[in-house]
């Protein structure tokens, strides 16, 4: 199971999250700072401004966004960006149930942020690690699978950054993003792959040389399966053995590599 599926069965989402949006048709002409666009950031702001009483409809406005972004003009795309990542900034204090926050806005602004590359990539790694944000692990593991949804070249230094988070989670969350540059050039997947190669080694390293450290175990479970499940979208592989990843890597790093995506 992939760590975004395994978050989703853990976590209840009392609200849909956005739809992707639709393809924009090519012969389409972008017409810029539409007003059925800023009719929609009026209402989202709105919304948002209700203490939580009106979440649930500022997602919906969120998701008529997302659909708005592809046939937007550069102006109403930041604008839409903007008003997206401004849903971080407001506080939500209620609980849906005890210990489980009501952060059903921030997930939906996430999500939809994941769909606006690669004008949300910068709030995407702002957001990440955020001091106001950063205890949410299943929000921060949202924002992190958003940022390499947006399969910008800006976003993979933070992607590979998460590898050597000291929450496993977040590390895993790193791992499976990278697989998003399967279709990438030769450099960004070799750069992504030896990285993500290199900490797979390292904790099967800790984990084979001292087998009572469940700390060690515990973070091998959790990170090791998306790497995995990484280096064979990146390569088009369907190894599974570290070991043999690590062969493969040794005589195939200097070489030309097929698309994968």
């Amino acid at each position: 199971m992939s760590l975004s599926a395994l978050f989703l069965a853990l976590v209840p989402l009392p609200a849909p999250a956005p739809s992707p949006p639709l393809p924009q048709e090519e012969d389409e002409q972008i017409v810029d700072e539409r007003p059925e666009v800023k009719a929609l950031l009026d209402e989202l702001g709105a919304h948002v401004k209700a203490k939580g009483e009106k979440d649930a409809e500022a997602i919906a406005a969120i998701d008529k966004l997302v659909q708005e972004f592809p046939s937007s003009g550069p102006k109403d795309r930041l604008a839409i960006v903007k008003a997206c990542s401004d849903c971080f900034d407001v506080k939500r204090t209620k609980e849906l149930e005890e210990g489980v926050p009501d952060d059903r806005l921030y997930r939906a602004a996430a999500e939809s942020l994941g769909y606006m590359g690669p004008e949300s990539v910068k709030s995407l790694t702002t957001l990440i690690g955020d001091k106001s944000h950063r205890k949410n692990q299943a929000l921060q593991v949202r924002l992190t699978l958003a940022l390499g949804k947006t399969k910008s070249p800006e976003a993979v230094k933070t992607l590979m950054g998460l590898l050597k988070h000291k929450d496993a989670p977040l590390q895993a969350a790193g791992a499976e993003a990278l697989g998003s540059y399967s279709d990438a050039p030769d450099e960004t997947r070799k750069l992504a792959f030896e990285e993500l190669l290199r900490t797979m080694m390292d904790q099967k390293t800790k984990k084979d040389t001292n087998p009572s450290d469940q700390e060690a175990q515990e973070r091998w479970n959790i990170i090791s399966g998306p790497i995995i499940e990484t280096l064979q979208k990146l390569t088009g592989l369907g190894e599974s053995d570290p070991d043999k990843w690590q062969r493969w890597w040794n005589d195939n790093k200097k070489k030309s590599w097929a698309k994968a995506g």
